[in-house]
This record gives structure tokens, sequence and C-alpha cells, in this order.
């Protein structure tokens, strides 16, 4: 119950009480910051992918209900150059006995960019869908993941 509450009945509250400010200005955008989940399931987090998976269910169907001056859209990141990545890495080679080198080197493999995303990309994706001339951008889940994703 308590992670339901904190993504999705949490994000559902916030945009009740601030659609109406946004729709008196004339103006607004909603960008919901989820995980490729949303696409491609991440094995041993089934509460994670199917609360991720409600979050943009969700978004889509509420940007065909918002005023048309609202948008709302998701970007899912993929491996991001973060405190919390280094955090997992170190983790999973704990639980595996694999180097964090190793861990880093797999997921690198996946990645066709062969790099970690810079959470720059991530910002300037997300900057992009609040901007004006991103009107027509609505319900969409963008991946930033560097192509790791093998979903369409």
């Amino acid at each position: 119950m308590v992670p339901f509450k904190r993504h999705l009945h949490a994000a559902h509250s916030l945009v009740k009480g601030l659609v109406p400010l946004m729709e008196a200005g004339g103006y607004g955008r909603i960008v919901n910051v989820i995980s490729t989940s949303v696409r491609e399931p991440i094995p041993n987090l089934g509460l994670s992918n199917t609360l991720r998976g409600a979050m943009a269910s969700w978004s889509k169907s509420l940007s065909r209900e918002l005023p048309a001056c609202i948008t709302i859209n998701n970007v899912l990141p993929g491996f991001t150059d973060t405190d919390r990545l280094g955090s997992l890495a170190a983790s999973i080679s704990a639980k595996t006995g694999k180097s964090v080198e190793d861990v880093h080197s797999t997921w690198m493999s996946e990645v066709p960019i062969g790099r970690l995303v810079d959470p720059m990309e991530t910002g300037a994706a997300i900057a992009y869908l609040c901007m004006p001339v991103s009107g027509a951008i609505r319900g969409v889940s963008l991946a930033v993941d560097g192509g790791r994703m093998r979903s369409i």
C-alpha cells in the first residue's frame, strides 16, 4: 500500500490540486520520471514494475482528459550516471560476487551508446517536454536510455 500511495496516489493528488491553477494560467506541463520497466520489466522487481506501468497508463488516460493547454508525459531513464546507480552496482556486486566493474560492463554491453546516460541528457528531454513547442506531445513515454530497450 505504501508504494502505491507514494507513487500513483501522490502523483494523482498533485495533479488534481495543480490542474485548476495551470488551466487558469492557460499553460501546464506535467512530466513523470518513471523507469524503462514501463516497457521492459526488470527481473525481481515485480511490485515496482507494476507501479511504474500503472503510472504510465494513468498518464496516458489523463492525457485525453486534461484541458488542451496542459500536457502530461513520462520520461523513462535508463542506466544514468548517478549515485543511485553506483549503489545498485555495489549491491549487485555484494549479492553475486561479481566486481562492480563487471556489473558495469554487463550493463554497458546492453547499451548501444556504450556509456551511462548523462543526467543532463535526461534533464534536456524533460525541459523540452515542458516547452510551449512540445504542446502536441501528450501521453508519451519517452525512453532516455542510450538505445538499451529492445521494445518499440
